[in-house]
């Protein structure tokens, strides 16, 4: 794949995974409706800071001790494609969502959006299991044909994904940049146009996660094939 189709994947994957209702969108919805297209941002920096926290500490120990242990690391991204199917699942619960559905618990007078998201993430075992899993097959060099593993005959090699690509990796978290800077300022600019929009997000997101679950299925299985 070429450097700016990586790039492209990586925003694709990173957009995929920011979208879809849930509690960090939740938060950003309560910011930006409330405080301003700012506030929003803010708060989605916050979750955004807890990826990048959690891909340092990915990069610098994990994937250097799952180099050396193959099967281990076919298993975290067996794990992973599980995770990917499991948001995927969770993505397609949501087609009928809303991102304006913010628990009234979050909700206080004063703005600590990046604060609130940052925490949330941290302690959400889903976003560190991600970063322990599938975290790792974006880092680790290789190649998953998406289309071909979910088995989309008609599209194989139109979505070749280069792992372990700086390129990936940064179209990733641009992906995260665009949705927490847009999202926000969709909210400001149409809040009542934008929950339309809902529904046709989820769909995408679940297509697009269930894509790249079975795709890193495919990967895991290809990795255990000879020992088991």
């Amino acid at each position: 794949m070429s450097t700016i189709g990586s790039l492209v994947a990586g925003v694709v994957f990173g957009l995929a995974l920011a979208a879809p209702p849930g509690p960090m969108n939740a938060v950003i919805a309560e910011e930006s409706v409330l405080r301003g297209w700012t506030a929003g941002v803010r708060a989605g920096l916050g979750a955004a800071t807890a990826d990048a926290i959690f891909f340092v500490l990915s990069l610098v120990g994990v994937v250097g001790f799952l180099g050396r242990a193959p099967v281990v690391r076919g298993v975290m991204v067996g794990i992973g494609g599980v995770l990917m199917l499991y948001y995927a699942y969770g993505a397609a619960r949501e087609i009928r969502g809303s991102f304006l559905s913010v628990d009234p618990d979050i909700a206080d007078e004063e703005s600590a959006g990046f604060r609130k998201a940052l925490a949330l993430a941290l302690a959400n075992p889903y976003q560190v299991l991600f970063w322990l899993t599938v975290g790792v097959g974006l880092l680790e060099p290789g190649r998953i044909d998406v289309f071909a593993a979910a088995d989309v005959a008609a599209l194989t090699g139109e979505l070749v994904v280069e792992t372990g690509s700086p390129t990936l990796v940064v179209g990733f978290f641009a992906g995260i940049g665009l949705w927490v800077t847009g999202f926000p300022g969709a909210l400001v600019a149409a809040r009542s146009r934008v929950e339309a929009l809902a529904p046709v997000v989820a769909a995408l997101s679940a297509l697009l996660l269930g894509g790249f679950g079975v795709a890193f299925l495919f990967d895991a299985a290809r990795t255990l094939a000879p020992v088991v």
